[in-house]
């Protein structure tokens, strides 16, 4: 009797089967592309404030650089004083300002304190000490020490400045047109240079002002040498301003007055 033979039918799967899972490596790869693109989309529409944040993540995602007078390359970049933080300079000053090696006594002529219009940083004479050669508009040596500290710590912000000059009341000693009003402007501008010298950006100070008496910090004593001051204003700013412009002045935060006192 004849044997029936088997048949073995062998299909060869279709030519899909062995790539069915190379679709989804081509959409993951399409959907990360889609995403970097919208991020990128996203970033191109932000503020220069966000951008300057994301960027700032990715060249130190620890934050650390974020510190005023850390030392650390670029923390300007990353710090915008606004009137939410600016105490925040106010105490990094401070604490810069005691590293000085000048009289005590001068850092106590010194104060700092929070305005409207930004921190004022005043630098007042008095009978025990003086940051200018009587008369003269170029600052002796200490002043040219606490403007370069500060020049360093400015320097590394967005923030603009004004400095003003005062003086008392007391007329100046010199003949011709040379007054209070000339030796207040040029003590003033001569402070800018020191701190451009050391550090200030060249278009950070945006102003420069020379009061003479005609703003005394004691109106009671006309001529006590407190009257004689250099003041540096860092301005605040706007949050989410694409040029870093100065905010308008708002309501007077609580004043800080002589922060570095001992």
């Amino acid at each position: 009797m004849t044997q029936t033979p088997f048949i073995i039918v062998k299909k060869k799967a279709a030519h899909g089967s062995h790539h069915g899972g190379a679709w989804k490596v081509a959409y993951a790869d399409f959907v990360t592309a889609m995403m970097a693109l919208f991020i990128v989309l996203w970033l191109l529409n932000s503020s220069k404030q966000v951008r300057e944040a994301v960027g700032g993540y990715f060249k130190d995602p620890t934050g650390a650089s974020k510190k005023v007078g850390n030392g650390q390359t670029g923390s300007g970049e990353n710090f915008v004083v606004t009137k939410d933080n600016m105490d925040k300079i106010k105490e990094e000053l401070a604490q810069s300002l005691k590293k000085v090696n000048i009289n005590e006594t001068l850092k106590k002529q010194i104060e700092m304190t929070i305005t409207p219009e930004g921190l004022r940083i005043e630098l007042m004479e008095s009978d025990k000490g003086a940051f200018f050669p009587s008369g003269s508009p170029e600052p002796n040596a200490e002043a040219d020490q606490i403007l370069s500290m500060l020049a360093e710590e400015l320097g590394k912000l967005p923030n603009t400045l004004s400095i003003e000059g005062h003086t008392d009341a007391k007329p100046f000693a010199s003949s011709g047109n040379y007054g209070n009003f000339e030796l207040s402007a040029d003590r003033a501008n001569a402070a800018r240079r020191v701190m451009q010298e050391n550090g200030l950006a060249p278009k950070q100070v945006t102003q420069i002002r020379g009061y003479a008496d005609t703003r005394l910090r004691k109106p009671q004593a006309p001529e006590d040498p407190a009257n004689r001051r250099i003041s540096v204003i860092v301005h605040y700013t706007a949050k989410g301003d694409d040029d870093d412009k100065v905010a308008e002045a708002g309501t007077q935060l609580p004043a800080a007055v002589s922060a570095v006192h001992q």
